[in-house]
């Protein structure tokens, strides 16, 4: 048997075994439910929302002012200016002003100015900490300095952390895409990481394997993000909103993942040069760091989602047909999750052999450039590789 004709049949198993998984999955795949408004605001526990930002002059405003928004009364926002050279921090601080003579805006808002960053953390986890620090609530959320709020967000997820007697809530965003090229790109980006994560299992509470986080809302409460060691445990991790929702099932604490698009809102980059680029810098980290498996996820890449294209137009006899089969069920579950995860339609599917090119790309240079830095540049700040891939074992 010819090697294209093996490839054909692993092709075609492996979209028939994801469609199975996919549908079987169905009944994890949760959205965040509104809250019954007859709850008594007196019962509720403080929520600290703690914002980690670095040179967000452009969007830290917005996002405070939807918090401070909140129809939940018990929340204090805690916004830490991580040595931000723009004007982030003389915006919080003005924003601190405003809030402050506003009566009817009852939330207290707190401004840390970090001016140095020790060794052993990466910027935004220890940002993210010295929050946690600060924090007086007994119910802790962390967020992006980029995140459109609704008004009953936190109301409505506090309700529904304790009709689940969740421990640890995320919740996936709405993604603001600008133009149908980024779009497609996004799409293909979380689809592929769905089917490599498969984040619906982090509400399978039956495993303590697999967790699922996202950094525009993590919601814990201060038992369960001190009994898995805060962001201590993952000071150096890149992907540290995945790495806490890992640590949280490891911990066997029971973890919530929810659709939030009627909630919470992110535009994730401006554009596609900026998307690719800003995956270069830590798509290496997904991959722990090991050369082999990047390149195993480059292969797969392009023999799992364009082969089949390519052998269904080219080939003929039965391997078109398992091609062609294949084809079809990667269309069925692309359609699937993109609409129970992102509620989006899914048409930039016709696209979809650019953006499986597009991506082995940003995986392959990723490695090199990695490997040609000894590390990563993130937020202004180098993290050599070794320091990296130190704090990876220490922490796995």
């Amino acid at each position: 048997m010819r090697f294209i004709e093996v490839w054909a049949l692993i092709s075609l198993t492996y979209w028939v075994l994801m469609l199975a998984d996919t549908l079987r999955a169905r009944q994890w795949m949760l959205k965040l439910p509104a809250s019954d408004p007859g709850k008594t605001d007196s019962e509720q526990p403080i929520v600290s929302v703690i914002i980690a930002a670095k040179e967000e002059e452009a969007s830290i405003a917005d996002t405070v002012k939807h918090l401070l928004n909140q129809s939940y009364p018990r929340v204090e926002i805690i916004a830490v200016n991580d040595r931000s050279k723009d004007a982030t921090g003389r915006k919080l601080d003005e924003l601190r002003r405003w809030s402050e003579g506003k009566r009817d805006i009852p939330i207290p808002l707190r401004i840390i100015h970090i001016t140095s960053l020790p060794s052993g953390w990466l910027g935004k986890n220890h940002a993210l900490y010295q929050g946690y620090l600060q924090a007086r609530g007994s119910y802790l959320l962390f967020t992006d300095a980029d995140i459109r709020f609704e008004p009953d967000t936190i109301r409505d997820a506090v309700q529904y952390m304790q009709q689940q007697h969740a421990d640890h809530l995320t919740l996936a965003p709405r993604m603001i895409s600008r133009g149908f090229w980024l779009k497609a790109f996004v799409q293909f980006f979380f689809f592929t990481f769905s089917l490599y994560v498969r984040p619906w299992r982090a509400n399978d509470d039956f495993q303590h394997k697999h967790g699922m986080g996202v950094g525009a809302f993590n919601m814990l409460t201060r038992h369960a993000y001190e009994r898995i060691g805060t962001h201590r445990a993952i000071a150096l991790r890149p992907d540290d909103d995945l790495q806490l929702g890992m640590l949280v099932k490891q911990a066997r604490l029971r973890q919530r993942l929810a659709a939030g698009t009627d909630h919470i809102a992110v535009e994730w980059y401006p554009s596609l040069r900026e998307a690719v680029r800003g995956l270069e810098k830590n798509m290496f980290s997904g991959f722990g760091y090991r050369i082999s498996v990047a390149l195993l996820g480059a292969v797969g890449l392009l023999g799992l989602f364009l082969f089949p294209v390519i052998g269904m137009l080219t080939l003929g006899g039965w391997t078109a047909w398992a091609f062609g089969l294949s084809a079809v069920l990667l269309e069925t579950v692309y359609f699937l999750l993109i609409r129970s995860i992102l509620g989006q339609s899914g048409r930039e599917i016709l696209v979809f052999p650019a953006t499986a090119c597009l991506m082995c790309w940003v995986v392959l240079r990723s490695v090199w450039l990695t490997l040609r830095q000894g590390g990563i540049y993130w937020r202004g700040t180098f993290y050599s590789l070794k320091e990296l891939k130190r704090m990876k074992q220490a922490s796995s």
